[in-house]
């Protein structure tokens, strides 16, 4: 490339055309008037330093609020979806009852109510049974064009959690359907005795844009007969299953998030809890009357050998709480009746 050569007036053209001054700043003339070129500092001054702070500081802001927001499945349709894990969150240690804010405290209504909620309805294929005969249920969850849905999230372990229950509380089953390619699904089920039964769907769908939704809908199945309904057992916290005691401390209270902290042992001592479905337990509470569904999971390790469920019961009435866990690769279920004043 060849030399540049200055101008022979000495002035240097500058990008936009203007010309500026050498380096020692002599001013240059343009059709008889003198320009004298501003210094330019390379160090920035202080309100453009406060500016660039303020704008990094809220970038950063929003990436970090993203990628927790990412980490916690969050954003808007994850706590509409608060119905089915209520509680779902961690405490500091020595936390005791206390509210949560507007959103969690309309998050943490009963699910199952109804057949349809979110823009989601869940469609049974066949719903009446023959009581003691083994069957299969088969249903559909559609979106709000009725077209069957088949993307869903997995949650502690499964993609749909199905629980089955007569309407006095007895008979309890936690079942994991298989979905076909046309989103079908379907699971062995046998309905013992005659009544009506209340069937949950309990389930995380996945939007096209990548949203997540979770939903509990709920539909009432039927085996034909004569219906004999149970009493519910007096309020205990304390219950027995295969030989093993299973105890809780803890007082629920209306519209309060409060700690159940469910203790085990055996003839043979404290047993060693296994994780089941990801979790070192499950608990599912479901209202006297309506059925209303909560479906609550444990803090993430047993502390001494006690698990702690934080539980938000959002109305007083009378709830069957029904704790899966697993000792020995076998999952038991202990139940309990309990009062909310």
């Amino acid at each position: 490339m060849p030399d540049r050569v200055p101008p022979a007036d000495g002035v240097s053209p500058a990008a936009d055309g203007v010309p500026t001054g050498g380096p020692d700043r002599a001013p240059a003339v343009v059709d008889g008037v003198a320009h004298v070129p501003e210094r330019v500092s390379a160090v920035p001054d202080r309100s453009t330093l406060r500016l660039a702070l303020v704008v990094g500081g809220l970038v950063l802001a929003v990436l970090l609020g993203f990628g927790l927001g990412r980490l916690d499945g969050g954003g808007p349709s994850a706590a509409a979806g608060a119905e089915s894990a209520l509680s779902g969150h961690s405490h500091a240690p020595g936390t005791g009852a206390h509210e949560h804010g507007a959103d969690q405290g309309a998050a943490a209504q009963a699910g199952g109510l109804s057949v349809s909620s979110a823009g989601y309805t869940l469609a049974p294929l066949a719903a009446t049974f023959t009581a003691g005969r083994p069957g299969e249920l088969r249903f559909q969850v559609r979106d709000a064009q009725r077209r069957p849905v088949t993307r869903f999230a997995v949650v502690h372990d499964k993609p749909m959690h199905l629980i089955v229950v007569r309407r006095d509380l007895t008979g309890y089953q936690h079942l994991h359907p298989t979905m076909a390619a046309d989103g079908t699904w379907s699971v062995p089920l046998t309905l013992p005795q005659a009544g009506v039964w209340r069937a949950y769907a309990d389930f995380t769908a996945l939007a096209d844009d990548g949203r997540q939704t979770a939903v509990t809908l709920g539909v009432d199945l039927t085996a034909p007969g004569v219906y004999r309904p149970r009493q519910l057992p007096t309020p205990a916290s304390s219950a027995m299953v295969d030989g093993f005691a299973v105890g809780y401390q803890g007082t629920p209270q209306a519209g309060l998030t409060v700690p159940l902290t469910f203790r085990f042992d055996s003839p043979a001592g404290r047993p060693a809890l296994e994780r089941h479905l990801g979790a070192y337990g499950h608990l599912v509470a479901l209202r006297e009357g309506d059925l209303g569904y909560l479906h609550v999971h444990p803090e993430p390790q047993p502390v001494d050998g006690a698990v702690t469920f934080w539980v938000t019961t959002p109305d007083p009435g009378r709830y069957r709480l029904f704790l899966d866990f697993q000792v020995a690769g076998v999952v038991r279920t202990a139940e309990f009746t309990l009062d909310v004043p």
